[in-house]
Parts: structure tokens; sequence; C-alpha cells
């Protein structure tokens, strides 16, 4: 009788095309350190927004900036800019520059400059971080705190040192990962309300990422590790609109920051001037922030800060991948939702720095 031929079946990453290694936090840290200067300058913006957010500075915090970096010469330009307009108003705004490197797709598209940093499908994660982490060294040592979302849950522990604000999008409120790693986060988080304009899974992901919690994750070693938290109290709600329309309204904001109260969670909102509160429209953008402000300079305490989309130049313009070559796109314009452009900045933060001294 024949011996049966071997018959062992391989099922271990079937659609697994390469793994490619890369530097672990602790090397990329080591490369690229934070100097005294700029943990002192996200120190700083920490605590400002924490004292913002819970009523014990009455100052207006605005989180702007482009919808994603994608060039940081020309993100560089617009952090220099702002920096400047951030003193001029330092004394009725706490100015955090926006600085979205990861982008979540609906389909298909550009994800951002951690994971595509040459904008061309090449997938440089490596390159992407360190660019990210030079960035984000760049903002501070002008003195000014930076915002981002977290979209992935391991680049946190690349660049979250140099981070004093974050953001958890509509997409990903309802992620049990993203709460579990909010619940490790060292800076205030606001989580966005759902796409279809929810309100339920932001209060959840705020309970929930207050509380201790366990799961996968990595050292800064690079290692898998059991990763355990104490659990993030500075939390709470930002308010994007939904499938249904805006939810910036008076009344809108009068209900959200019932139901907070009333969920234990805290209070005092953002609101998000661009994505559905504005239809998407940069244009409309400004004229969202006026209402809003309005109802700030009519002594709103509800509102403890804004999110606005701006960059150099108005509007944006396409990035196909696999066609549009880098050097084509225009310049200080955004590759992925539409901006106001910085005169209309400039004019919005006035007039919001004027709100912020009525109330």
């Amino acid at each position: 009788m024949n011996s049966p031929a071997n018959t062992h079946v391989s099922t271990s990453n079937l659609r697994v095309s390469e793994f490619e290694p890369l530097p672990t936090p602790q090397e990329l840290l080591a490369e690229l350190p934070q100097s005294e200067a700029q943990a002192a300058v996200v120190d700083r913006g920490r605590r400002d927004v924490r004292a913002v957010m819970a009523g014990l500075d009455d100052r207006l915090l605005v989180i702007v900036g482009p919808c994603s970096i994608h060039d940081p010469k020309a993100g560089l330009e617009y952090a220099e800019r702002l920096a400047g307009e951030a003193q001029r108003h330092a004394g009725e705004l706490v100015i955090v520059m926006r600085t979205y490197f990861e982008k979540p797709r609906t389909t298909v598209g550009w994800k951002g400059l951690i994971n595509d940093p040459h904008l061309d499908g090449s997938h440089d994660i490596a390159t992407g971080l360190r660019a990210a982490r030079s960035f984000l060294l760049d903002v501070a040592a002008l003195g000014l705190p930076c915002g981002t979302e977290f979209l992935e849950p391991i680049s946190p522990q690349y660049v979250a040192d140099l981070v004093s604000w974050g953001a958890i999008g509509a997409r990903t409120t309802e992620s049990q990962i993203h709460r579990q790693l909010v619940s490790g986060l060292s800076m205030p988080v606001g989580f966005k309300n759902g796409t279809d304009g929810g309100l339920q899974v932001a209060l959840d992901a705020c309970a929930a990422s207050a509380a201790a919690q366990s799961f996968l994750g990595i050292d800064q070693g690079g290692r898998a590790a059991l990763v355990s938290t104490a659990g993030n109290p500075d939390t709470h709600i930002i308010l994007r609109g939904g499938k249904d329309g805006p939810n910036y309204s008076a009344n809108d904001v009068a209900a959200a920051t019932q139901r907070a109260a009333s969920a234990g969670i805290n209070p005092r909102l953002i609101i998000d001037a661009s994505h559905a509160n504005s239809g998407k429209d940069h244009i409309r953008q400004a004229l969202v922030a006026g209402e809003i402000g309005a109802q700030v300079a009519s002594g709103s305490t509800a509102i403890g800060g804004m999110m606005l989309e701006s960059f150099l130049a108005p509007g944006a313009q396409k990035l196909e991948v696999a066609t549009t070559r880098a050097a084509d796109l225009a310049y200080g314009q955004s590759v992925t939702d539409a901006c106001m452009g910085w005169d209309a900045t400039v004019d919005v933060l006035e007039q919001l720095a004027d709100t912020a001294k009525s109330r």
C-alpha cells in the first residue's frame, strides 16, 4: 500500500503579500526626541483644553487647520501664520492646530500622510511616521499645540506624546478598539456623534473610555502586550451633524447638553462647523461658525469649543493616488475635504474672539 502524500495545507496569511518591519516606537522617539520646550507646549495645550472643557477657563477652544496634512512644507507655513493668530487672540481663544495624518475612507482613497507620505500608493509607513512626528515637533517649536484624529490603534505610540487634543471620528466612535485606546491616552479627547447624527454612540464612548480597560496592543519596544489603562476622565462630545442635517442649533445644543449631564458625561460640547453641519461647503463653514459664535456671545456656556477646516488656499483639489503626481498639486490647498482659505480664517478667528469676549 502506498503511503499517502504529504497533504498538509497551509491556512495562515493566505492573502498577505508581504510583512515589512517598522521602527519601534522607542526607536522613533529616540531618533526624533521631544525637547523640554516642546514638551512644555504640549503640556500647556492639554491643560488649557482641560480648563476650557471643565468651564474653568472662559476662553473659547478653536481646533483649526487643514482637513489633512499632505504637504508638510505648506502645513508648516500655515502653522507659522496660525501661531501669530494664536498669540494675537490669546486672551479670548485657545487655538489648537488641526494636524490630521490618518484619513478614514468610505471605500478606497488616500489614507493620509502616515500611511502614504508620497501620495502615490507606495504606503511607505516608516517614512510617514517620521514625517508626522517631525511635523508635530516643528509645530510645537512654534509654541502651537496640536490636535489630531486617532484612527489606527498602533500609531499613537509614535506620536501621541506631541498631541494636546485628540478626536475619534464619526465612523469609529462606536468602535470598542477606539474606546479602549482613548482610555489610555494622555490628552483630552472628543468623540463625534455618529454619521447618522445619533448622539448615543458618543455618550457611550465617553463612558467606556473613562473606565479602566485591558486590551491587546504594543509596548514602546514594539512587542505585543496586554495594555491596562486607568481610564480617561477628559472626554467630551463633538457635534458634527448627520445624514438628516446640522445639529448645532441652540435647541440641538441644549438637548445634547442635557443628555450628557443625565449620563454623567461632561455637558460642555465642541461643535464641528464643517462636515454635515456645513454640508461640506467650505464657504458656508464661515457662516456656521458665525451662527455658533452668536450662541456663545449670548452667554451659552454649553459650547466649549469649535472645529474648523482651513488651509492656505480655499476649496479642495482631487488626488487620485494612481495617477496624480504630487508635483502637479496646487500649493496649500486641501486634497481631502474643502477648507476655508487663509483670509476667511483670519476673519472667522477675529469674530470668534469678539464672541468669546462678549461671553
